[in-house]
């Protein structure tokens, strides 16, 4: 965002395209060693399209500064969380 200069709105869709991306290269390279218990997958996608329309609605709603501070939070809580797993 900074070294960019990009507005917040377009930092985080650029971090979630990004990461969109990696998921479905891991993805496709598990369909060949592993077993996909599909209807979790088809689940959690079903849930994921449903959470992205929301945050598409809220995103619009909420004031560029109040989404850089939540957004942050919510990457703060994520690598403590991934850190703690990984540790315990």
């Amino acid at each position: 965002m900074f070294f960019a200069n990009l507005p917040m709105r377009k930092a985080i869709g650029t971090s979630l395209t990004i990461i969109a991306i990696q998921s479905l290269i891991g993805f496709t390279g598990d369909l060949v060693h592993q077993d996909i218990e599909w209807p979790l997958v088809l689940s959690f996608s079903g849930v994921s399209m449903i959470g992205l329309l929301l945050g598409v609605r809220l995103s619009k709603r909420i004031l560029d500064g109040n989404l850089r501070r939540i957004f942050g939070w919510f990457v703060l809580a994520m690598s403590l969380y991934i850190m703690a797993k990984e540790v315990l």
